[in-house]
C-alpha cells in the first residue's frame, strides 16, 4: 500500500509536468489566441445552488461592464476542481479567465511562473495601471498583499485574496454542542483528556435522549483538516489539508515539516485513538461539506456532538426548527500532555491566484476582466459581489448601529443570506477583506441568530487569538516565492509531499497503518526523504532567506 502511494504520488506530478510541456508547446500559438468573439469565456467553480449564468450578481457585472460570459464550469470538490483545470491547461483547451475560489483550488505559485513563463498566463501589472485604479489604491495600502502576488520576474500573473476577517485568523476551531454537555452535567474540555472524556460520553450516554447509539462524538470534513485543532495540543500545526501544502515550520530559523516530529507521532498516536474508539468519526476524511451538513441536519433528534470547522452554520442550517443551531460553542484550544496549547493561525494573504487571464483573451476581454475584479474590491463590488443584494442581503448602517468593533464608524449591517438564491459570486468575489472594512459591519439581535452570528463568531476566536505561534515558529509560507529556475521541480516536489503526507496520516489516524509501530514510523520518514524532503526543504528556505 506505501509504495503504491508513492508511485501514485510521482505519477500524478508526471502527469502534471507532461501536461505544462504540452501546455508550452500548444498554449502560445494557434488561431484562437487573443480573438475577440465577443464572449469572455471563463473557468470557475460552480455550487450546487444555482448556476453562474443565472447568477444576479453574474448579470449585475454583465450589464455594467458590458460583459457576455461563457462560463466553463467544473464542481466546488477540490480535488476534482484542481484536475479539470490542469487537464484543460495541458491539453490547450483553456479559457479566456479564470475566475476561482482559493480555498477549492487556484493557482500555485509554481504555476503562475511557469504558465507565465510559457506565455499561458498574461502579465495583469500594465491593465492595473491603466484600468483598476481601485485595486493599484489597494495594493499601495497593503504592500504585503502586493508581494503575495508579485512574482520574482516583476509580473503580476494571477490575483490573490486580502482577508483580515478575524475570526477566519483560527481556521480550525472545535464547536461542540453545549446542550448535551448540560444534560450530562460535563464542563467544555480543557486538556486532551478531558476531551476523550467528554467525547467518550457523548457516545455512550445517549445525550439526544432518543434512546439510539446513534451519536457521532466528533466529525468533519475531507476539505478541513481532522488534524489542526487536535494537533495543537501537541505541536504547532500549520494549516494544512485540502490543496494547502505540506506543514512547515522554523526549527531555529530554518524550515522543517512539521508531520515528521516525533510531537507529530505523538498527537497522531491521539488523534488515532479516538478514531480507533468510535470517538472521530472516521467518514472525515472522505466525506464532502455536503455530507458533513447532511449529519448536522439529520431528521429527528440532533446525532452530531462537535465538529472541527471554521464555523457552525458549515454542518448545520441556520433557524433549525429545533434549535440545534443555537447548541454549538466553540472550544478554545486544549492543553496537552506537556502543556503544548497552540492554535492555528491564517494569514491575511493567500498564495493561491483566484483571477487570471490567458493569452486566448482579447485586448477588450482583458479591459472588462480587470475592471470586474476592480469593482469587486470596492466596498460596492464587495457587498454585491461577495454578499448579496441590498435589501436582501444587506442594508446600510441607521443611526444608533454599533459596529462589530465598537471604536469604529458603522457602514452595513449583513442580512441571512440563503445560498438557493443564487443571487451573489460569494467567496469567488471575494478580493478584498480589510479589518476596518469587516469590523464596521452592523451587528445586532442575539448571538445565537443570523443577524447576530458574526458576534458569535468574533467572540468564539478571542480565546484562540492568545494561541497563535510566534515569528520563530510560524513559516511564512504565503511569502514565498519559488526561483524561476526551480519552480517546477518545486512545484513537483510540493505535490509528491504534500500529497504522501496527507494520505499517510490518514492511514495512521483510521489504522491502516499502525502508529505504534516504530518501522512503520521510520518507513513513512523514509519515503519522504525518497520523494525529495531535503530538497524540498533546502528550496523553501533559500525562498525565506530571500524574503530577509
Amino acid at each position: 500500500m506505501k509504495r503504491t502511494m508513492i508511485r501514485t504520488a510521482v505519477a500524478a506530478a508526471a502527469v502534471v509536468g507532461t501536461g505544462l510541456a504540452l501546455t508550452a508547446c500548444t498554449g502560445g500559438s494557434g488561431p484562437a489566441e487573443g480573438q475577440d468573439d465577443g464572449k469572455l469565456t471563463v473557468f470557475a467553480q460552480e455550487g450546487p445552488d444555482g448556476k453562474l449564468a443565472d447568477n444576479v450578481f453574474t448579470k449585475t457585472v454583465a450589464d455594467k461592464f458590458d460583459v457576455t460570459f461563457d462560463w466553463k464550469v467544473t464542481t466546488r470538490d477540490s480535488a476534482a476542481a484542481a484536475e479539470a483545470r490542469q487537464v484543460g491547461l495541458a491539453s490547450g483547451e483553456y479559457p479566456d479567465a479564470y475566475f476561482l475560489i482559493n480555498y477549492i483550488d487556484g493557482f500555485s505559485r509554481s504555476e503562475q511562473l511557469k504558465y507565465g513563463k510559457q506565455g499561458v498566463l498574461i502579465p495583469l501589472e500594465d491593465l492595473i495601471d491603466e484600468y483598476a485604479p481601485n485595486l493599484k489604491k489597494r495594493l499601495d495600502e497593503e504592500p504585503d498583499w502586493k508581494q503575495s502576488m508579485t512574482a520574482p520576474d516583476g509580473h503580476i500573473y494571477s490575483i490573490t485574496q486580502w482577508s483580515e476577517c478575524y475570526h477566519c485568523s483560527a481556521q480550525e476551531k472545535l464547536w461542540m454542542n453545549s446542550d448535551w454537555l448540560d444534560k450530562l452535567g460535563l464542563e467544555q474540555p480543557t486538556t486532551t483528556d478531558e476531551l476523550r472524556a467528554v467525547l467518550q460520553a457523548f457516545k455512550d450516554s445517549d445525550p439526544n435522549g432518543n434512546g439510539k447509539a446513534d451519536e457521532i462524538p466528533l466529525t468533519t470534513q475531507a476539505d478541513h483538516s481532522a488534524v489542526d485543532y487536535l494537533m495543537n495540543a501537541f505541536t504547532y500545526a500549520p494549516l494544512h489539508g485540502g490543496a494547502r501544502p505540506a506543514p512547515l515550520v522554523l526549527e531555529d530559523g530554518k524550515a522543517a515539516l512539521a508531520a515528521e516530529s516525533d510531537k507529530w507521532r505523538e498527537g497522531l498516536t491521539y488523534i488515532a485513538g479516538l478514531a480507533a474508539d468510535g470517538l472521530l468519526d472516521t467518514a472525515a476524511f472522505t466525506q464532502n461539506g455536503e455530507a458533513l451538513r447532511a449529519v448536522g441536519d439529520s431528521a429527528g433528534d440532533p446525532i452530531l456532538g462537535s465538529a472541527l470547522v471554521l464555523h457552525p452554520y458549515e454542518f448545520v442550517s441556520p433557524n433549525a426548527e429545533d434549535g440545534r443551531d443555537k447548541q454549538y460553542d466553540a472550544v478554545p484550544p486544549l492543553k496537552g500532555p506537556d502543556g503544548t496549547q497552540f492554535a492555528t493561525k491564517m494569514s491575511p494573504v493567500s498564495q493561491i491566484g483566484m483571477f487570471a487571464l490567458t493569452n486566448k483573451s482579447s485586448e477588450d476581454d482583458r479591459k472588462k476582466a480587470i475592471q470586474i475584479i476592480d469593482y469587486l474590491v470596492t466596498d460596492e463590488g464587495d457587498r454585491l459581489g461577495a454578499m448579496g443584494p441590498e435589501g436582501q442581503a444587506w442594508v446600510e448602517a441607521e443611526p444608533g448601529d454599533v459596529a462589530l468593533d465598537p471604536t469604529l464608524e458603522p457602514t452595513f449591517k449583513p442580512l441571512a443570506y440563503d445560498e438557493k438564491w443564487n443571487a451573489a459570486w460569494r467567496s469567488m468575489g471575494q478580493y478584498w477583506d480589510s479589518a476596518e472594512y469587516r469590523n464596521a459591519q452592523v451587528v445586532t439581535g442575539d448571538p445565537y441568530t443570523p443577524d447576530g452570528y458574526e458576534r458569535r463568531l468574533f467572540d468564539a476566536t478571542t480565546p484562540y487569538e492568545p494561541h497563535f505561534p510566534t515569528d520563530d515558529i510560524l513559516f511564512p509560507t504565503e511569502k514565498i516565492w519559488p526561483d524561476d529556475e526551480t519552480a517546477t521541480e518545486l512545484a513537483d516536489l510540493q505535490t509528491n509531499i504534500t500529497s504522501y503526507v496527507n494520505q499517510a496520516q490518514a492511514e495512521f489516524i483510521t489504522g491502516q497503518r499502525d502508529i505504534a509501530d516504530d518501522g512503520a514510523w521510520e518507513s513513512y520518514k523514509a519515503d519522504l526523504e525518497q520523494l525529495g524532503l531535503p530538497r524540498y526543504l533546502e528550496l523553501m528556505q533559500a525562498g525565506y532567506d530571500a524574503i530577509g
